[in-house]
């Protein structure tokens, strides 16, 4: 015990919401099983910080303080310089080389972007940098002491963009989001070689097979598997390589992309080739052997129909070497694969054509048929309908594309006074700007000369170009329409609001949904069982066919083999869902995860909070009314209480203090008490402005302000009554106005067959004119934000499908417990990771469109699986000859491939017809694709 009093505790944590001990008591709990001690936690609520052990897991640390109910993020500082530092593994070998100094990999953070190493404080930043260098990676320590931005609350004077709530609501003005940490835990692998889904069996099993990871996935549309944990990307990429696969770490996502699109069009353009040359030989085979001669070997065509063959192989070998190396590949290392099946069909069919070629008095008269072209001409079909995926999957990355392109190359800053283009790639965070009309933004700032209107739908879907002038904030990639500005840089590389959205489509778009795992499970069985049933199905011709058996045995397994395909096993999910997910960022919805893309599609049950949800978040005093003295003095008592607050509604009430010249009384002992407002002394006496629970809570009497304040709430506001000492003073009503397009929105809710319930600390009457108001099916009333999460399991206990739909941070509890949770926000906010879809503009359309495109995608993925079941589970049966007995029909070989090619080529034109989806309003119908 004497030790732990002695430790030396450093600040962590960065918090947020936490004002009272009761506050710090919740806090030093939930940490204690970490700790192993409430002692060894110190909580600063002048400063929001959380001080605790170097030894302490800070993830671990700030994920339970935000469960406890205040958001909380790891404390950082700028610290080193480095240089060299291009990936994950670098930022690996980094964190290893410090850990002597932080205690723990995880107490490090590299940014690699910006080439900066950020600490905690307290940490020798001399010796940090000695050990760095020595781990190979050259870093000097950095003088500037400012905090890392994005982890710091942001200051009252900077907040444009705040969250507004009552003092009912438990909650305190939203500071801007950390913006997302890097994904050290993540290596992204280009794959090569991957061509159905049972290559995305094998290349998932060889990922979790390495050291370190805790989850793998392989997305067959893009060609890239994720492995997440903390395993050495050379393991990685041996791992999938060992099982038979090409691979290499991505560094630089858009280097990697534009080598993507040069080697998928140099692909498509090599497969045109070969399908020319497979196809114009087998059909030249055909011809001939149809028009000039015959299929079958004679003492007068066998030496022609040898030298054929030969030919035949060549050009099997130039045209379709690729399906055999794979195949080749997989056989040693005990898989089986898409390259199997063609390289065993294909195979068979030379193979036998050859040997009735080379020994034709070895078969019976009827069965010395050569089936060289069909082996050709397979091949020529698969590689065209390789080719025609492949432009196909091309477009279904087009919203990534055009959210690339809204990225300026060059930005014209002004240093020393003098304008210059610059790239964009050396843009600094106090840099400043200016953008001229028709130009667009390069990075994220806040203007500090001029004003124009900004295009901003490329960000979040607002048609209509917004206003901005001095002090409003700007982000990269949006146009300038009309005036000339100058701006300060703020965010830069991969700060900037763009990037990030880039950066979470991405990532979206290589999830898996749930949905996507029931053909996981079928493709690890596929191929061997379509082998097996070739098996079976050449054993059955052979014993009970009629002559020639062997020829119809030949036919009927190579049939088998060809037909069956589990590319569009693979293909008919992540298909669906890169298109899905970038046709919800066209409407300004991110999705972070396919399974919120899923899940949006089955929600009953909305519920919405009201503030900045509801309605637009900037309150305004409406009523004031004084139970004795005058309006002035009850707004300058009130005014010198909310100087010290740096509450949306202190604003309100000071906006209006200082509109009627009511000069702020001087308080003292300001205290902000959550959920129920704020208190101070003046002359001595107490000063109490709040919510009617509370005070009547203390004894205060406020019958005489009845009237007044249920007048206020008739009208959808929220009365704060003051009282001095004993004695009730007044009542002040604020109100905040329902956005414009709310109730429309909430009407497509409900057209979608979706019940609508708002929860509000608000009183009660305030809560019901509003939903009268926006046509809300439901309310909660006086509901204080920890039970908020309450109410959602409360809903899904009662078996509905919950989303919630919040402004960001503070509604962060609720928002997890959903089994969806919408963040509101803005263009500008990044609020990107708070909830499992974002919503780029403020509107509660964005609900409705998110659920809608949810919809129209798992119909997709629906069809899509349902047509690749419905294709191999009646195409294999037809090849192996259920038919053949009543009707007298086998499926030609040729056939097959036709067919095989065409499934995925379906499978990838449905899922680009996602492309074409829009949402329909109100009067529109609701479904449809």
């Amino acid at each position: 015990m004497a030790e732990a009093e002695m430790e030396t505790l450093v600040p962590a944590l960065s918090i947020t919401g936490a004002s009272c001990q009761g506050c710090t008591k919740k806090i030093r709990a939930a940490l204690e099983p970490l700790t192993g001690s409430t002692d060894r936690v110190e909580v600063d609520l002048e400063n929001q910080t959380v001080a605790l052990p170097a030894d302490t897991d800070l993830a671990d640390a700030a994920q339970r303080v935000t469960d406890a109910g205040y958001p909380a993020e790891p404390l950082w500082q700028p610290a080193l310089s480095v240089s060299g530092a291009t990936c994950q593994g670098c930022a690996r070998k980094i964190r290893n080389a410090l850990e002597p100094l932080t205690g723990a990999p995880e107490r490090t953070h590299v940014d690699l972007e910006k080439q900066t190493i950020l600490l905690m404080p307290g940490i020798d930043r001399n010796d940090a940098a000695e050990r760095v260098t020595e781990a190979g990676y050259p870093a000097r320590p950095l003088n500037d002491e400012e905090p890392v931005e994005p982890e710091q609350p942001e200051q009252p004077e900077q907040e444009t963009n705040r969250t507004h709530k009552t003092p009912e609501h438990d909650e305190t003005p939203e500071a801007d989001l950390p913006a997302p940490a890097s994904n050290d835990d993540q290596v992204q692998l280009s794959v090569t070689g991957a061509t159905c889904a049972s290559c995305v069996a094998t290349i998932e099993k060889a990922l979790m097979s390495v050291k370190g990871v805790t989850g793998a996935h392989m997305n067959l549309a893009d060609n890239t598997a994720t492995a997440t944990g903390d395993a050495d990307p050379d393991a990685l990429v041996q791992a999938v390589e060992s099982a038979g696969y090409g691979a290499s770490v991505i560094e630089d996502p858009d280097a990697a992309d534009e080598q993507k699109q040069a080697q998928d069009r140099k692909q498509y353009r090599d497969m045109m080739i070969k399908m020319a040359v497979s196809l114009g030989l087998g059909i030249g085979l055909m011809a001939y052997g149809m028009g000039f001669g015959s299929m079958m070997i004679s003492d007068a065509n066998q030496l022609t129909w040898i030298n054929l063959g030969i030919l035949t192989f060549a050009v099997m070998v130039v045209t379709g070497g690729h399906f055999y190396v794979g195949a080749a590949k997989a056989f040693r290392h005990h898989n089986a694969n898409m390259d199997t099946l063609i390289a065993l069909g294909t195979g068979t069919a030379w193979l036998y054509s050859m040997v009735v070629s080379l020994f034709p008095d070895v078969f019976p008269d009827m069965a010395r048929h050569v089936y060289f072209e069909a082996s050709a001409m397979i091949i020529g079909l698969i590689n065209l309908g390789q080719a025609l995926e492949l432009r196909a999957k091309g477009k279904t990355s087009e919203a990534v594309r055009r959210l690339l392109d809204l990225r300026a190359k060059t930005a014209r800053v002004i240093r020393d006074g003098e304008e210059q283009d610059i790239p964009v790639e050396q843009v600094r965070k106090g840099d400043q700007i200016r953008v001229r009309p028709g130009e667009k933004l390069p990075v994220d700032g806040i203007i500090v000369d001029g004003s124009t209107r900004i295009d901003e739908s490329m960000l979040t879907g607002e048609p209509m170009p917004v206003n901005k002038a001095s002090g409003d904030e700007v982000s990269a990639g949006t146009l300038n329409t009309h005036g000339s500005i100058v701006y300060e840089a703020t965010r830069v590389g991969s700060e900037t609001a763009l990037a990030q959205i880039i950066r979470l489509v991405k990532k979206a778009q290589g999830s898996k949904p749930a949905i996507g795992r029931l053909a996981d499970r079928i493709s690890a069985v596929f191929v061997p069982s379509v082998m097996l049933i070739a098996v079976v199905t050449a054993l059955a011709w052979f014993n009970f066919g009629p002559d020639p058996r062997v020829v119809h045995m030949m036919v009927a397994a190579t049939t088998v083999l060809i037909i069956a395909c589990p590319c569009a096993l693979g293909l008919a999910t992540p298909m669906s869902v890169i298109v899905g997910v970038g046709k919800a960022a066209e409407y300004g919805a991110l999705i972070r995860q396919g399974d919120a893309l899923q899940t949006a599609g089955k929600l009953d049950l909305v519920i919405l909070d009201k503030t900045g949800t509801i309605t637009e978040g900037h309150p305004a005093v409406t009523h004031v009314h004084a139970a004795e003295g005058d309006q002035a003095e009850l707004l300058a008592l009130a005014a010198g209480l909310e100087q010290h607050s740096e509450h949306p509604l202190a604003e309100a009430i000071l906006e209006r203090a200082k509109s009627d010249g009511a000069a702020k009384r001087s308080v003292t002992g300001f205290e902000a008490l959550n959920g129920k407002g704020v208190q101070g002394e003046l002359d001595g006496e107490p000063l109490r402005l709040g919510n009617r629970r509370w005070l009547e809570g203390v004894g205060i009497d406020l019958s005489d302000l009845d009237s007044a304040a249920r007048t206020i709430t008739d009208e959808a506001g929220t009365p704060l009554f003051l009282s001095r000492g004993n004695r009730a003073l007044g009542v002040i009503g604020v109100a905040d106005a329902i956005k414009q397009d709310s109730e429309a929105a909430i009407r497509r809710l409900h057209d979608a067959g979706i019940r609508v319930m708002m929860v509000t600390g608000d009183v009660q009457a305030t809560a019901e004119a509003i939903a009268r108001k926006a046509g809300i099916d439901d309310i909660r009333a006086e509901v204080l934000p920890e039970d908020k999460a309450a109410i959602v399991e409360e809903m899904r206990r009662k078996g509905h499908t919950v989303a919630m739909v919040g402004d960001g941070i503070n509604d962060a509890p609720a928002l997890a417990a959903a089994d969806v949770g919408f963040a509101i926000g803005t263009g500008t906010d990044v609020a990107i990771e708070s909830a499992a879809i974002t919503l780029m503009r403020g509107s509660l359309h964005g609900v409705a469109d998110a659920i809608q495109i949810s919809r129209a995608t798992v119909r997709n993925i629906h069809q899509n699986l349902f047509g690749a079941f419905i294709y191999n589970t009646l195409g294999i049966p037809i090849a192996a000859g259920v038919l053949y007995p009543v009707w007298g029909v086998l499926m030609s070989p040729i056939l097959a491939g036709a067919a095989m090619s065409l499934s995925s080529v379906t499978v990838v034109t449905n899922a680009n017809r996602l492309r074409l989806f829009k949402p329909r309003h109100e009067s529109e119908t609701q479904e449809g694709n």
